[in-house]
């Protein structure tokens, strides 16, 4: 009996030495990251503690699984860890290791949808980028995504980020459309988005969206076609880049789109607007102007008369002239696709008569 007792408290203390060194080792520095500052882990749903403590061995950030996992049942945090992607900074403690996968805090990626492409383009984005999971489902009905930068964690779906992106756009224009100035020359949301869609494509900066939003309202106003560019290349490729100069053929032809041959709005969207582009037409510039030539700088002049903007188009014509430019190029924007877009196959295009030179349309 005397032996067994002084077994016990043997074991009694080893125990107790053994748990004082495995709590001391808590909060010691651990094993410096392989490579960078920090080491990447995933740890997926339902993985059992001593499954994670190895995966954190075997990653090298921790010295000891059995260690790590005798720690964490000690201070029973062992129910504690949540899946997730995390960053563990180099020579992180078993404490900030054990806090950092108690916090659920998981490394937050991004896609950026860039504004001004179309459905087509961002479902492209979508399906390829790499840490998204899943099938990205149909392409979206054209301008029914808000283009911005949204946060994801991994796991996601492709399918619940184009989701994302359409509420957002639907809780967008819910919180703006009340407030639209009075009188403007459509009646439905989607109108408006078609509209945007427009400005959007018109200029690249940002103070001019609103001016430029004034210009086809009073045209609207005064049943005036809108003879936007944009409109004519998104009937010919559906918003892919056109790669050259419209054709004088191309004006007059007669796609659902063309605003130099139908009246009012086209159909539908020509891509997916931004904010500003949705705010500058739910509240334009009060103007009166009717037309704008681009400056060749990413800007325009805009003017109320066709006189004046003759004008306007001699002067640049000959500005054009003294740098030995040839014609009139459309909106830079549309010269090439954004560097974000995965690469496609050019649109096949129908034949078309040779560039011919013209002067500047009315605008």
């Amino acid at each position: 009996m005397r032996r067994l007792l002084a077994l016990l408290i043997v074991l009694g203390i080893i125990g107790a030495g053994v748990g004082f060194w495995a709590s001391s080792l808590w909060d010691q520095p651990g094993p410096a990251a392989a490579s960078a500052s920090e080491t990447v882990v995933l740890i997926k749903p339902r993985t059992p503690v001593h499954a994670i403590a190895q995966q954190l061995q075997d990653a090298r950030v921790i010295e000891s699984a059995l260690v790590f996992e005798f720690d964490l049942r000690l201070r029973r945090l062992s129910d504690k860890l949540k899946a997730g992607e995390y960053a563990i900074p180099s020579r992180s403690s078993m404490a900030a290791i054990a806090a950092i996968l108690m916090s659920g805090h998981s490394i937050e990626h991004k896609l950026t949808a860039p504004e001004g492409l179309t459905s087509d383009m961002i479902w492209k984005l979508v399906k390829a980028d790499p840490v998204l999971i899943g099938d990205p489902g149909p392409v979206p009905a054209e301008g029914s995504l808000l283009p911005e930068t949204y946060l994801f964690t991994r796991g996601a779906t492709r399918a619940h980020i184009l989701e994302e992106m359409r509420q957002a756009q639907q809780k967008y224009l819910a919180q703006h459309w009340a407030t639209r100035a009075p009188a403007l020359p459509f009646q439905t949301v989607q109108q408006a988005v078609t509209l945007a869609s427009i400005v959007e494509k018109e200029t690249a900066l940002p103070e001019e969206r609103r001016h430029i939003a004034s210009v086809f309202v009073n045209r609207l106003k005064a049943g005036m076609k809108l003879q936007s560019d944009p409109t004519i290349i998104y009937g010919l490729t559906k918003g892919y880049p056109l790669g050259r100069g419209i054709r004088e053929s191309e004006i007059s032809g007669e796609t659902p789109y063309n605003t130099y041959v139908v009246d009012g709005l086209p159909p539908g969207p020509i891509c997916n607007p931004g904010k500003d582009a949705l705010a500058a037409v739910l509240n334009p510039e009060q103007t009166d102007d009717l037309y704008f030539v681009a400056t060749g700088k990413g800007g325009h002049v805009f003017s109320s008369s066709i006189a004046e903007h003759e004008r306007n188009v001699v002067a640049y014509r000959a500005q054009e002239r003294l740098k030995g430019i040839g014609e009139v190029a459309i909106s830079p924007a549309l010269v090439a696709p954004p560097d974000t877009l995965p690469s496609v196959d050019p649109p096949v295009l129908p034949k078309a008569a040779k560039p011919v030179p013209r002067r500047r349309r009315r605008r």
